[in-house]
């Protein structure tokens, strides 16, 4: 390696490089050939005046990598992202700098391709109908992971404002899929649901969720936020990327801890163990994988697209 070559890798770079279904690959991957989510570090949080601070770093035997996040909630008014990212990836021996990426286009790459491998897990092989709750950035990209894993053949869009839910009706629409703005009683017909929003109370009842769904909850990353309630993870093969960081962060799953509604065993398992077959996905019973977003995730996606290694 060239210590002295620092690759600047932006948004466009990314997507040239490392298109959903090669990141939803490296991620697959780098999950069958033993990763641990359970070993991740955690995120540090710092509440700032404008909202948060997070620093994500991860190793790997090849890379080091970290992730300096910020969350502002005010940003959108002012016309500009919620969240705003740089990663830095290193050379694992040396720890001499060989990428910075934007690390705002690295999250929504690798946020729905983990959702995606999830999905491909957990869904049924003729899934074709998926509902989206959220009209941002995530929701588009997990319209693009869901569609690289499966057969999805329709899509309506849940969202508070009405024009930003007919711009990603129509943005699925200029790629030949069809898309309409429906309700959120519209669950009730979905074979996937993603939930992608910054809501910090449940999106839509348990029971207008099919037997045979598969739910995605990835919006929210405190204890006291949930994009779910209850009676849905009571109810469903509840699957998360880690059980550390699903007991820190995830309130979906928190909530109803604190509240006795579930107890810990209702975690059937890690992303690891679902993608190597060691999940009992009962039949008959929804399917729910919670997601806060991991620093390893990072780093497989940032690896891949500098050199194709996790």
């Amino acid at each position: 390696m060239n210590p002295t070559k620092l690759s600047l890798i932006d948004a466009e770079e990314l997507a040239r490089r490392l298109p959903m279904a090669r990141a939803i690959a490296a991620l697959d991957g780098a999950l069958r050939a033993g990763l641990d989510p359970e070993a991740d570090v955690p995120r540090s949080v710092l509440d700032v005046q404008a909202g948060q601070l997070l620093l994500m770093p991860a190793t790997s035997s090849s890379y080091a990598g970290v992730k300096i996040a910020a969350v502002a909630p005010d940003n959108p008014a002012r016309g500009l992202p919620r969240i705003v990212a740089s990663y830095l990836l290193m050379d694992a021996a040396t720890l001499c700098p060989v990428a910075m990426i934007d690390g705002s286009a690295l999250t929504l790459l690798r946020t729905p391709a983990v959702s995606a491998v999830a999905v491909d897990h957990l869904a049924a092989p003729d899934a074709e109908r998926l509902v989206v709750f959220g009209a941002g950035p995530q929701a588009w990209g997990h319209v693009e992971a869901v569609r690289a894993v499966r057969p999805i053949s329709s899509v309506g869009v849940v969202a508070r404002r009405p024009e930003r839910a007919a711009e990603l009706v129509e943005r699925c629409r200029s790629t030949g899929l069809p898309a309409e703005a429906v309700p959120s009683q519209a669950v009730s017909t979905a074979d996937v649901i993603a939930c992608c929003t910054t809501a910090r109370t449940p999106l839509f009842p348990a029971e207008a969720v099919a037997d045979h769904a598969v739910v995605v909850a990835m919006g929210a990353h405190e204890p006291t936020a949930r994009e779910v309630d209850g009676t849905l993870v009571a109810r469903s093969t509840v699957v998360v990327e880690a059980r550390t960081a699903a007991l820190r962060e995830a309130g979906d799953i928190l909530i109803p801890l604190r509240s006795g509604d579930v107890d810990t065993g209702v975690i059937a398992g890690n992303l690891s163990e679902l993608v190597r077959g060691a999940v009992d996905v009962a039949p008959g019973r929804p399917r729910l994988f919670k997601g806060t977003g991991m620093a390893w995730q990072d780093l497989v996606v940032a690896a891949a697209a500098v050199d194709g290694s996790p």
